[in-house]
């Protein structure tokens, strides 16, 4: 029985798998999809005039046009004018040390840049690798301004070279955060429009008379922000369709208790359906953990969040040994993965799907909402099994590069036509054999 309320999870139990299944369930949030459907389709018709609208009605504003609601460079230079000094100095070093991450990134990644080769018959074959034209970053705005992800969206986007930059953020009834704003300036922004809501992603995705249509989306947002970017998705690109934050801890007798306590209450003050899980062989560990929690929870700003959180969505795990740790991790496939043991090294190459990984005592996940310099725009709900951080990578477009000497183009022709006859397209066979006749 847990002190603190949290459910305890054994692997010895017969009802384990059934238990952990359980715990990945995410409950089925409120459909909203006519609602937003019906915001899309206005706002494609409507253009500037219903974004104006929306916004009017939904955040509490009075905009005559759509320029009322464009942030002037100005304004975004008069923010970072009036930071305090510390905040300032933390905004700046946090976006050098994702500027420099992403900028190793790109180097590293040898489909990051153009490159060709020439086979036999003198054919050069290739590929060019492009930045996009323009991309769309949404940030939650009001009272829960996050200029973390305008940060870790923005830096990799400019590391990619896109040619513009656009930013929509809501200002429920003319609030707008300063600190938001000059992060936006930093990093590079072109246009900051104080727009919300699943209008916002219409206007990105569509384009309007004042908002140019992007290429891409990137950025969290609520359920209405969520369900439009999946129905824009194909008209424009979106980063993914994140669900609630979570984190997942490996630990062991080495492991500090109020550490990880802490770190699990970092995760839970998000909101009530993050997930917070500590993985542990050490019984005593977890009891500790339990205590502390328990001990704890009252003393944080954010307790009642936090509390639901943690007991509606977290967990104490009891293992046999890491080993049985590291499969239930990779079963999860978790947003962020702390390995809090003393083998760090050792367990990561156990590791096969996690967003982020931080190894050792000293790598708190903490570090890589902010200032580590990884994109902390990762995927969630086990998606990591199969989708990637944020990276510059996901900016960039790659075209392949034919060109075809006279000589190579027979012989690359001649089966073309082959395999076009085979699969019944004349017309192709037809337009290889032209080349093979020169």
């Amino acid at each position: 029985m847990s002190i603190s309320g949290i459910s305890i999870l054994r692997t010895v139990d017969v009802d384990f798998d059934k238990n952990l299944t359980r715990l990945g369930e995410i409950p089925a949030a409120f459909d909203v999809s006519n609602q937003v459907d019906a915001i899309l389709s206005e706002v494609r018709k409507g253009g500037d005039r219903s974004v104006v609208a929306l916004t009017n009605r939904l955040d509490g504003l009075s905009a005559n046009a759509l320029s009322d609601l464009e942030v002037s460079q100005d304004r975004m230079r008069a923010a970072v004018e009036h930071l305090d000094p510390l905040v300032a100095e933390a905004l700046t070093t946090a976006i050098v040390r994702v500027r420099r991450y992403h900028e190793e990134q790109k180097r590293a990644l040898g489909d990051q840049v153009d490159w060709s080769f020439e086979d036999a018959e003198g054919n050069q074959l290739g590929q060019i690798v492009r930045g996009m034209k323009r991309i769309g970053v949404y940030a939650p705005g009001g009272k829960a301004a996050y200029p973390s992800t305008v940060i870790m969206t923005v830096v990799p986007a400019r590391v990619a070279e896109v040619g513009e930059v656009l930013l929509t953020v809501p200002a429920p009834g003319g609030e707008i955060s300063d600190v938001l704003l000059a992060a936006a300036s930093l990093a590079g922004v072109d246009r900051v429009f104080t727009i919300g809501g699943a209008q916002a992603i219409a206007a990105m995705a569509y384009g309007t008379e004042t908002i140019p249509q992007v290429d891409k989306i990137v950025g969290p947002g609520n359920l209405y922000v969520a369900t439009a970017k999946q129905r824009v998705f194909g008209v424009v690109g979106i980063d993914m369709v994140a669900g609630p934050s979570e984190v997942v801890i490996v630990a062991d007798d080495s492991a500090n208790a109020d550490w990880l306590v802490m770190d699990m209450f970092a995760q839970a003050e998000h909101d009530e359906m993050a997930q917070s899980i500590l993985i542990s062989s050490s019984d005593t560990l977890l009891t500790e953990v339990d205590r502390r929690i328990d001990a704890q929870l009252s003393a944080m700003p954010r307790a009642e969040i936090i509390q639901n959180s943690i007991f509606s969505r977290g967990a104490l795990i009891q293992v046999r040994d890491q080993e049985e740790a590291i499969s239930i991790v990779n079963q999860l496939a978790p947003e962020h993965l702390e390995l809090a043991v003393a083998n760090p090294d050792q367990a990561l190459t156990q590791v096969s799907a996690a967003g982020a990984i931080f190894l050792g005592h000293h790598a708190g996940e903490v570090v890589g909402d902010y200032t580590a310099g990884p994109s902390h725009v990762l995927p969630t709900s086990r998606s990591a099994r199969f989708a990637s951080p944020l990276g510059v990578y996901d900016f960039q477009v790659r075209s392949s590069v034919v060109q075809c000497s006279a000589r190579g183009a027979v012989d690359l022709s001649r089966d073309a036509a082959i395999l076009a006859e085979a699969e019944g397209l004349t017309a192709h066979a037809a337009s290889a054999r032209l080349r093979v006749q020169g």
